[in-house]
């Protein structure tokens, strides 16, 4: 049969909806299904050789021979390619439609190609001038220096030793000096910082407990807990006492009436005479300012030449005068010179003293807790237990103190954390409780109101 034409109709295809609805695709959608299906099979059938499409059966062959051992078949697993290498293979068959890429070479291979092209010039004695005046230095300074190679740092720059200045040299130097004298030889050496690797305090993180704290503690140790204790606890009592003995103990107690009488005699003591002296120290005031004023201007004489010239002869008198004692001095202190050198080695004594009272002053602050915040640290309580409560056995043991709160107080006593008041409620404002003008409830009008009613009632 004859395919039968059909004959297109002019249809406008001017939206989408209307190109949608009147352009046939099946032939392109189903081309490109082809393609896809390709894509992931590979090559087609027809296009495949014989070897691709067949494989000859061994089974027979394979089952006459003798079985492999154990020990070769796990060497064969363990030549076998792993299977999480199939991730990285190519899950679909489909080639790279770019046959020639260009590979971009990593930053070691190019770093050596640079290194490599520089030594062929140096092989070839292909300097640039920078390079021979380099060279030029180092043969007069004729030392050998180790040189990595670019981008390769395998010296430690903070543990440097200095090769220049001999040991004997460095003896008597400062770090300070060392460092400035080889940074103009061509040798820098770095400062470590201070605070690096620098502990915020000396004390240990855990301290040893008293060997009278113990469960099972002997005499002696127990003793000594209970005296240190029991001094601590007289010292705070002193210390109370006193407050009370200069505070309240100070004051008599005096009854309100007594208090507003001595109140009326010292306000009305003394008014006719307070007013009398001010009276009179008015009157004083007003005779003064007259006199003032009836008082002539005093002139301002000026100096005349001669007593401008005495000044300056006084003045260069006084001067050699003062140079006149400071050569009597030295010649003086010639003949002083055992009093000067007692003087020298108690001074020297004195500054001796001072320095070695610095230091102890700074070994004990090293112990005491810095001051980080306005509140002061509060050492917590010593663990202790009285004779009648000791068990002898860590069944019957109670704990007597808190691990957290003892490793923070640790904490702020190493200089870790700052010490503060811990707030576990909020201060909450106190609310202004009010009642509005238009809410106010006059009691008087509502009984007023009450009576009116009930005697209408009546």
């Amino acid at each position: 049969m004859f395919d039968v034409k059909v004959k297109k109709h002019k249809v406008s295809k001017k939206t989408k909806r209307s190109w949608r609805k009147y352009s046939d695709v099946q032939d392109i959608d189903a081309f490109l299904d082809n393609n896809r299906l390709e894509e992931r099979l590979g090559v087609p059938f027809s296009e495949r050789t014989d070897l691709q499409l067949f494989t000859i059966d061994k089974t027979a062959i394979n089952a006459t021979r003798n079985t492999t051992s154990k020990r070769a078949t796990r060497l064969a697993l363990k030549n076998k390619e792993p299977r999480c290498f199939v991730s990285l293979k190519a899950h679909t068959c489909v080639p790279d439609p770019i046959s020639k890429r260009n590979r971009v070479s990593a930053k070691k291979e190019r770093i050596n190609s640079v290194l490599q092209h520089e030594r062929e010039k140096k092989i070839k004695n292909i300097l640039q001038l920078k390079e021979k005046k380099a060279l030029k230095n180092i043969l007069r300074a004729n030392t050998s220096v180790n040189c990595s190679e670019r981008g390769e740092i395998k010296d430690d720059i903070w543990n440097g030793t200095n090769i220049l200045l001999p040991e004997t040299v460095m003896e008597w130097m400062s770090s300070d000096s060392v460092r400035h004298t080889i940074k103009y030889l061509g040798v820098t050496k770095r400062k470590l910082p201070s605070s690096l690797g620098k502990k915020p305090s000396i004390l240990s993180a855990v301290e040893m407990p008293h060997p009278g704290t113990s469960y099972n503690p002997s005499y002696n140790d127990h003793q000594k807990l209970l005296n240190e204790v029991a001094k601590k606890e007289l010292e705070l009592i002193k210390k109370e006492e006193h407050l009370d003995r200069v505070t309240t103990r100070l004051f008599q107690k005096i009854s309100l009436k007594k208090q507003e009488e001595n109140m009326m005699k010292e306000m009305s003591e003394g008014l006719s005479k307070n007013c009398i002296t001010l009276n009179y120290k008015s009157d004083h005031d007003q005779e003064d300012s007259a006199e003032k004023t009836n008082s002539k201007s005093v002139k301002n004489n000026k100096k005349t030449l001669v007593q401008k010239r005495k000044q300056r002869e006084q003045k260069q008198a006084v001067k050699e005068r003062t140079l006149v004692k400071l050569e009597k001095k030295k010649v003086s202190d010639i003949y002083k010179l055992k009093v000067l050198q007692k003087e020298i080695e108690a001074k020297e004594k004195k500054q001796e003293f001072l320095r070695q009272k610095r230091i102890k002053k700074y070994e004990r602050e090293s112990l005491m807790p810095k001051t980080l915040s306005r509140t002061k640290f509060e050492p917590i309580d010593p663990d202790f237990q009285l004779a009648e409560e000791l068990t002898g056995n860590l069944r019957n043991c109670k704990p007597s103190k808190n691990l957290l709160k003892e490793r923070y107080k640790s904490l702020q006593q190493r200089n870790i954390i700052a010490p503060a008041v811990i707030k576990l409620k909020r201060d909450k404002a106190k609310m202004k409780k009010f009642i509005k003008p238009d809410y106010k409830i006059n009691l008087d009008d509502i009984e007023k109101s009450t009576t009116f009613s009930n005697k209408n009632r009546i």
